[in-house]
């Protein structure tokens, strides 16, 4: 006995001073401070970990943040130091993250596009990749820092580990993250649903609501009743005393005022919900998930056809419990019926197809199918034989459906393109992949022209101009109604003035993505100059994280400073002759527990209950009564300023002045 309680008491010893070598690692953020942060010795945390990486694949951390705001994780290595940025789903509550360290080590795997390259979903936050990349040698410290941090925030770490093996995400509470609604279990505000009955008397309290138009002074299209050119019967450009305008089918001018992603139920999906135990406090009935999906539950499934499982969605779910089983018709005359009240007058980008093809509101399309390959990363390999027939048939195809529709103002071709910038590593892809005709292409251009990074670049970018006119070629050949909106660029401040050449002569207009305070006035009369076209800004948005959602990327500081965010903007845009339209992205919420990629922004009008945003969409409402005016130079724009919590260096200064 005495031998055993001996064993006990040296294993109890051994557990001790085991624990006492680590301890959990903690720091608050300073708000006041641009970037605010601090690193902790890795030998405090866990004793045991190794100083090389180069065994391991995953490095494990259990942490507990107070805030869903983005923040910057690194670990300082023998040649310097090395982060990345993380999201979390579950603010307020210990959850367990595995990151993969090629990540920290190696370069983004190619993909289409910036997003699909950028950011990793995981089940408890997701990952942003950035920063410098290099080997995980002489590890010895982690680092955390958040820029202009939203109050005071908190962040403990009490383990950090590595495996081998992908040991999975773990949310680490009893209490789940997400309610029966879908809101945040984790994070409390003002106005939160607490029940059903507070979700119906705001429902019914906006059906009751009478809405007018007469202040925006739109017309069918949604044009603007103040001045009337030619109609043609469809959408086309026009300049108008030096400004640039989009023209409606009856000849009004016409400014597309417009928000990506327009659909009902979105926000509340719930991805791989099987994989994250205890996050989901109630998901909606296993009998009405059918319905959910739009499938009906007698519906009869094609003998041999592989049955999917419909994907749990809790925004659905509350369309449902608004509408009833036959929600989808009411939830529609609803969302025509918000960009009515809010002077909305474009379904941009990405929208539901039940909703455009309602014919009651403007809307964009985009083109598919042209051959943009992932391992490209979103370049056309244009030396294929069957290149231009998959272009036509595939344009053609697209189209077939809305070729006379007047309510279609035209198609975009791509959304950012990853290789943009990164042309010296697409042609070290091409050469180092698997034999294709872009590769044999490339090699002997390489051989004729000596291999240097200038022709690869000169190489990368000639197949770009070729592909954009052989679009725009076959597109008006199929489609001479509507216009080729072009290609949504994620850094217009980027493009050479090759790029810009290329599509000057290619599209109908301009287009490209802007997350900024206000979009720069020296980038776009850069463009104007060498294009003279059209321009419109396909995505921006702003967000906060009171409800438990990432704060969008552009932050403010909260829900009213979103509204005074968005009307300085989108304003001070308009201000430019060239602008003759905005896609707001995104009509709701992101995913609250991430999307395909993991985004879970706070960028939308409505949140997952079906309610929106007061202070958003009313800010909307004024910008829109004005904008007429300040695109027509009669009117100065809003001259308000956001709290920029963001603090992403200075401010544009849009006059250039």
């Amino acid at each position: 006995m005495k031998r055993f309680l001996l064993t006990i008491a040296l294993l109890a010893c051994t557990l001790l001073l085991t624990q006492c070598g680590k301890k959990n690692a903690q720091f608050t953020f300073d708000g006041s401070k641009e970037m605010s942060g601090t690193k902790f010795a890795l030998k405090d945390i866990n004793p045991d970990l190794p100083t090389n990486w180069d065994d391991y694949n995953f490095v494990v951390l259990e942490y507990k943040i107070s805030t869903a705001q983005r923040f910057q994780l690194g670990f300082t290595t023998d040649w310097g130091y090395n982060e990345l940025r993380v999201m979390s789903y579950v603010p307020n509550a210990w959850n367990r993250l595995a990151i993969p360290l090629k990540y920290y080590t190696e370069l983004p795997d190619p993909a289409h596009d910036l997003a699909a390259t950028f950011n990793h979903a995981r089940y408890t936050g997701w990952v942003n990749l950035g920063g410098k990349r290099g080997p995980m040698h002489g590890v010895d410290s982690i680092g955390v820092r958040i820029r202009r941090a939203i109050g005071k925030p908190t962040i403990e770490i009490r383990n950090v580990t590595l495996a081998v093996e992908d040991p999975g995400d773990l949310y680490m509470e009893e209490t789940p993250a997400f309610d029966e609604f879908g809101q945040s279990m984790l994070v409390e505000w003002p106005g939160k649903a607490h029940s059903l009955a507070d979700l119906e008397a705001d429902w019914r309290a906006e059906e009751a609501e009478e809405v007018s138009t007469v202040a925006y002074n739109y017309s069918k299209y949604g044009g603007y009743k103040q001045k009337q050119l030619k109609g043609t019967g469809f959408f086309r450009t026009q300049k108008v005393d030096g400004r640039w305008w989009l023209v409606d089918p009856e000849g009004y001018l016409f400014l597309s005022v417009g928000v990506d992603c327009v659909n009902y139920g979105n926000g509340g999906n719930v991805r791989d919900y099987d994989k994250r135990p205890n996050m989901y406090k109630e998901l909606p009935p296993e009998e009405v998930m059918p319905i959910l999906s739009g499938r009906p539950a007698n519906a009869q499934v094609r003998a041999g056809t592989p049955q999917r499982t419909p994907t749990p969605s809790l925004g659905m779910w509350n369309q449902y419990r608004r509408y009833g089983e036959n929600f989808r018709e009411k939830a529609r005359e609803m969302v025509i019926k918000r960009m009515d009240k809010w002077g909305i007058n474009t379904i941009a980008n990405w929208s539901s197809q039940e909703i455009i093809g309602m014919n009651r509101k403007a809307f964009i399309l985009s083109l598919g199918g042209l051959g943009m390959e992932r391992d490209l990363m979103g370049l056309c390999d244009i030396w294929r034989p069957d290149y231009l027939q998959n272009l036509d048939r595939s344009i053609a195809a697209t189209v077939q459906r809305n070729l006379d529709n007047p309510w279609l103002i035209g198609y975009f071709v791509a959304n950012e393109p990853a290789w943009l910038n990164e042309e010296v590593r697409l042609c070290q892809l091409i050469l180092d992949g698997p034999e294709r005709p872009i590769q044999k292409a490339l090699k002997a251009y390489l051989d004729k022209n000596d291999d240097t990074e200038q022709n690869r670049r000169a190489f990368i970018i000639s197949s770009f101009d070729t592909f954009l006119h052989d679009v725009n070629r076959i597109f008006k050949k199929h489609d001479p109604n509507h216009l080729n909106m072009g290609i949504r660029f994620g850094d217009p401040d980027g493009l050479g003035e090759d790029v810009l050449k290329a599509c000057a002569t290619a599209f109908d207009v301009f287009s490209f993505n802007c997350y900024m305070e206000a979009p720069k006035f020296k980038m776009m009369d850069r463009a104007m100059e060498i294009m003279d076209l059209p321009m419109i800004i396909g995505e921006y948005h702003f967000g906060t994280v009171d409800h438990g959602l990432a704060q969008s990327l552009w932050q403010v500081e909260d829900q009213q400073q979103r509204g005074v965010a968005y009307r300085y903007y989108t304003e001070n845009a308009y201000a430019h002759p060239a602008l003759v339209g905005t896609g707001y992205f995104q009509w709701c919420d992101q995913e609250m527990s991430g999307r395909g990629d993991g985004e879970n922004y706070n960028c939308g009008l409505v949140d997952v209950t079906d309610r929106p945003y007061a202070e958003q969409v009313a800010a909307m409402s004024e910008t829109a009564k004005v904008l007429f005016d300040v695109h027509s130079g009669t009117k100065l724009p809003f001259s308000e300023r956001a709290r920029d919590t963001r603090g992403h260096g200075s401010v544009p200064d849009l006059w250039n002045k």
